[in-house]
């Protein structure tokens, strides 16, 4: 049986968007094929991400920086999601004007300004936030939410 395709999308796609798919795959990874993108993707993700993520025993190794136009023409997304306002302004119309298309805007890991301790923090504070919005969106899907 054919999954749904989810595309979790942001500028840098080295974080927020990284968190995203991370925890969409930790809980329902059964219900959909999980993808996250960038506009201008950073080359690598922030330091902080593996690093909170794997206070919720989610692994990020693997995982790298895309640009969203590895998918264009090549996959259809049931759900796009934007994770940023700049993705939501500047998204390739093709990406949102197919499937559902929803918006969350959660404030950006990379431009935090602070030292280290200081930029995981706040890393850990959006990572809540996204884990909150997607567990919401899940219930919404009539899904629960696996436990990771």
């Amino acid at each position: 049986m054919h999954k749904p395709r989810v595309l979790f999308l942001c500028t840098g796609n080295s974080a927020r968007s990284q968190i995203a798919a991370a925890f969409l795959r930790a809980y329902a990874d059964e219900h959909f094929e999980v993808y996250s993108a960038g506009l201008e993707p950073k080359g690598f993700i922030l330091p902080e991400v593996p690093v909170a993520m794997k206070e919720r025993w989610l692994d990020m190794d693997g995982q790298t920086s895309k640009s969203v136009t590895e998918y264009l023409g090549t996959l259809h997304f049931a759900h796009v999601i934007t994770v940023c306002g700049d993705a939501e302004e500047n998204c390739p119309t093709v990406f949102l004007n197919m499937g559902i298309h929803v918006h969350w805007a959660f404030d950006d890991p990379a431009k935090f300004q602070g030292d280290e301790v200081e930029k995981l923090e706040f890393t850990r504070k959006v990572r809540d936030q996204i884990d909150q919005r997607l567990q919401q969106w899940l219930q919404s899907q009539n899904i629960e939410p696996s436990s990771n």
